[in-house]
């Protein structure tokens, strides 16, 4: 007869987190806590950011048709319209977004900026939310309208030097490259607008880089 001899099984014991892990996890749980608050406090990209002094600021009320009030949380670059409306002034074109409020015509339409024909500039929206101007972009940029003197569409010097120092102003804000973030309505949509830069290729070349010169001149200043 075989004798089987019977052996209790012992008791596993399950050790808990020693002290260093313990003191790992709590430095790893902080560490969560700040990213986390951090993120939370960010914001959006255009908030709490003063504007140069020679904006001034006239929002549009919030409506439907031009300031729908949509948040803008990314600002991946800048889009350079004209107004289409030879010798108005950009007062007159802030108005007219204004008046779309009323939905009488149902055209949605309006943008951040309006460079005036005196290089007055009329900030229409926070930078903080969108605008009607770029069609497909209208969710990842600024858009300025430019007032032009004639037909042609082309900007005059004085409006010209203060678009180069907006948009200059714009791009070291927000960290974007002239050379690929600036564009035209014309590259999102196909429109003829800024009609004298569309007709002129070789003009917005050199706007691009009056632009990237005049970011230079205004970090050097700094």
């Amino acid at each position: 007869m075989i004798t089987q001899t019977y052996h209790p099984r012992r008791c596993c014991r399950r050790r808990g987190p020693g002290r260093g892990q313990l003191v790992l996890l709590a430095v790893l749980g902080v560490l969560v806590l700040a990213v986390v608050g951090v993120l939370a406090s960010r914001g959006l990209p255009g908030e709490d950011i003063p504007v140069p002094d020679y904006v001034e600021k006239d929002y549009l009320t919030v409506n439907e048709f031009s300031r729908p009030g949509t948040p803008l949380e990314k600002i991946n670059g800048v889009v350079i319209h004209y107004v289409g409306n030879p010798g108005t002034s950009a007062q007159a074109n802030r108005n007219y977004f204004e008046s779309l409020a009323q939905g009488t015509d149902g055209i949605y339409a309006s943008s951040h900026f309006i460079v005036g024909l005196e290089g007055e500039v009329v900030q229409c929206i926070p930078l903080t939310e969108i605008a009607y101007a770029s069609n497909s972009r209208n969710d990842d940029t600024v858009a300025i309208e430019v007032c032009h003197p004639d037909e042609t569409g082309e900007f005059s010097a004085v409006t010209y030097d203060r678009l180069v120092e907006l948009t200059a102003w714009l791009c070291t804000t927000f960290h974007l490259d002239p050379a690929k973030d600036v564009i035209r309505h014309y590259d999102v949509s196909g429109k003829l607008c800024p009609l004298y830069y569309v007709e002129n290729p070789e003009a917005w070349e050199a706007f691009l880089q009056d632009v990237e010169a005049e970011m230079e001149a205004q970090q050097a200043a700094e």
